[in-house]
């Protein structure tokens, strides 16, 4: 049994690449229409079967490009805020801001400069607005995402099974990434 070869038009695919392109650096300000052409292309190259099997599906293939362009503004999103000198949340200290949770603010006042029972972690005045963007950053996630933070490290519910580990894990480095964006949001609003 063999298969046929599909000959694709790159002239075709590399004008509707910078379409696409246009539209994403139009949506995401830290992103050129150049560099996410370029991605889209490389992206396309390496995986040319997948889009070898939907050729020439136009609309399909858009979609596949503007998956990749979305992905690589993230990626250069994600870098830009771990290098632009504001404070940036780890995993591990969102999970601290959930942990934080079972905490009413009268009692996280008398913690303040005190170790936490709980997290073993120092308690300082970071961990109010820790609080505030953890809550704000939950509200943006899925929510399955939600549920097993909240099940997880509010509860302190176990996880039962591989499946929700990996997706607790993916959630917490989810809501680290939404409480970085609310600061980023929250210092352009000062501006």
């Amino acid at each position: 049994m063999t298969t046929a070869t599909v000959s694709m038009d790159w002239e075709n695919l590399s004008a509707l690449a910078d379409r696409v392109a246009a539209n994403i650096a139009r949506e995401w300000g830290v992103v050129e229409k150049d560099d996410v052409k370029q991605e889209i292309l490389a992206h396309a190259y390496e995986h040319r079967k997948a889009i070898e099997a939907v050729y020439p599906d136009e609309a399909f293939i858009w979609k596949i490009f503007r998956k990749a362009g979305h992905q690589y503004a993230s990626r250069e999103r994600d870098a830009r805020d771990l290098l632009d000198d504001q404070y940036y949340y780890t995993p591990d200290e969102a999970k601290q801001a959930l942990q934080s949770f079972v905490y009413t603010d009268e009692e996280i006042g008398a913690l303040m400069g005190r170790e936490d029972d709980l997290t073993r972690a120092r308690v300082s005045d970071n961990i109010s607005s820790a609080r505030l963007d953890a809550e704000t950053g939950l509200r943006r996630l899925p929510e399955r995402y939600r549920g097993l933070l909240e099940r997880h490290y509010v509860e302190g519910i176990p996880l039962t099974n591989r499946a929700d580990s990996v997706a607790c894990s993916r959630a917490l480095i989810a809501l680290s990434k939404a409480m970085n964006r609310q600061i980023r949001s929250n210092n352009l609003e000062k501006i």
